[in-house]
C-alpha cells in the first residue's frame, strides 16, 4: 500500500505498509503552529519522520487501525473544524474532502469530517484500505471510488450534487480544480459550493490569483502570494484562514461560536500578519 502526503514544512512523505520509507527536504524551516503543537523549533527530515510516525502510531493514519472518532479540535480554525461546525448547524449540508485509505469522501456527518481531517495534511496519493473504507461507510460517508481511492474534488462535487445536496463545502489544493468546480456550479440550479483552498504552500502567483478568484475560504499556509490577498474576514495570524466571499465569511463566523477561549472581533485593514508568527 503506497501513500504520499505533503506535511510539516511541505516535505513529501511516502508511507508503505505502515512504515515511513521516504522523506524529502522541507521547503519551510519553521512554523509557529508546529512549534506550539509539537515543540518543533526547526523543521528537519528527522522531525518530519518522527511526526508522521506519531500520527501512524496514535491515530492509525495509512493503516487499517485508522481512528475516525473522538478527535479533539487540533486548531481553533481549520478546514475540517470549519466544515464540522457548518454541518452541525446547517450552514452547509454536505462536505467533499479526503481521507487516507479512501480518497475523496462525501458526507453530512460532522464527526466524520473532523475524524478524517483533524490530523490530515496535504494528501497527494493514497491506496484503498478496506478497513478504513468500511469505517467511513459505517459513519455515513460515501467514497467516490472504493477501488482506487482516487483524489478528485471535482468528481466528488459532482457526486454530491447528484446525491441531492445543495450547500456543499469542497476542499481542494489545486487552483484549476477550484475554477472547474465554480464553472460546474454555473450549470446547476439551486446548488452552491463553498470552495475551501487548502495546502497552499508554494502556490505560484498565477495559481494564487485563480484560487483567490474562485475560493470562498483559503488556508494561507506558507504562501507568500496568498498573503497579499485582501480578504473579507481573517481568523488566526500564523496560519490564517481567510474568507473571500459572504458564504465563506458566514461559515467562518459560525465556526467562531464554538472555539474555546476568548475571541477578539474587530474591524481593521486585512490581512494582519505579525512578522514573528509567519513561516520561515
Amino acid at each position: 500500500m503506497h501513500h504520499v502526503m505533503e506535511m510539516v514544512g511541505n516535505a513529501r512523505v511516502v508511507v508503505e505498509n505502515g512504515k515511513v520509507v521516504e522523506v524529502s527536504e522541507p521547503e519551510i524551516k519553521w512554523c509557529s503552529l508546529f512549534e506550539k503543537a509539537r515543540g518543533i523549533k526547526e523543521i528537519t527530515p528527522e522531525k518530519i519522520k518522527e511526526n508522521m510516525e506519531f500520527r501512524i502510531e496514535k491515530f492509525g493514519l495509512f493503516t487499517p487501525n485508522r481512528l475516525l472518532d473522538d478527535f479533539e479540535d487540533f486548531v481553533g480554525f481549520g478546514a475540517s473544524e470549519t466544515m464540522m461546525s457548518g454541518l452541525s448547524h446547517g450552514i452547509i449540508d454536505a462536505s467533499v474532502s479526503v481521507c487516507d485509505g479512501a480518497g475523496t469522501v462525501i458526507t453530512a456527518n460532522p464527526s466524520l469530517v473532523q475524524g478524517m481531517g483533524a490530523r490530515m495534511s496535504g494528501l497527494v496519493e493514497t491506496s484503498p484500505i478496506p478497513e478504513t473504507i468500511q469505517k467511513i461507510k459505517d459513519r455515513d460517508g460515501i467514497i467516490l471510488d472504493e477501488k482506487t481511492a482516487a483524489i478528485d474534488p471535482l468528481a466528488g462535487a459532482e457526486k454530491a450534487a447528484e446525491l441531492g445536496y445543495i450547500k456543499i463545502a469542497v476542499t481542494t489544493a489545486d487552483a484549476k480544480t477550484a475554477a472547474d468546480i465554480r464553472e460546474y456550479e454555473k450549470t446547476l440550479d439551486g446548488v452552491s459550493f463553498v470552495i475551501i483552498g487548502v495546502h497552499t504552500t508554494g502556490l505560484s502567483g498565477t495559481d494564487s490569483k485563480i484560487m483567490a478568484e474562485n475560493a470562498d475560504i483559503i488556508t494561507l499556509c506558507a504562501s507568500r502570494c496568498l498573503r497579499e490577498v485582501k480578504p473579507l474576514l481573517q481568523v488566526g495570524t500564523s496560519v490564517p484562514l481567510i474568507a473571500l466571499t459572504q458564504n465563506g465569511k458566514e461559515l467562518l463566523l459560525e465556526r467562531a461560536k464554538y472555539v474555546n477561549g476568548s475571541l477578539l472581533v474587530n474591524t481593521m485593514p486585512l490581512p494582519y500578519l505579525p512578522e514573528q508568527k509567519q513561516p520561515k
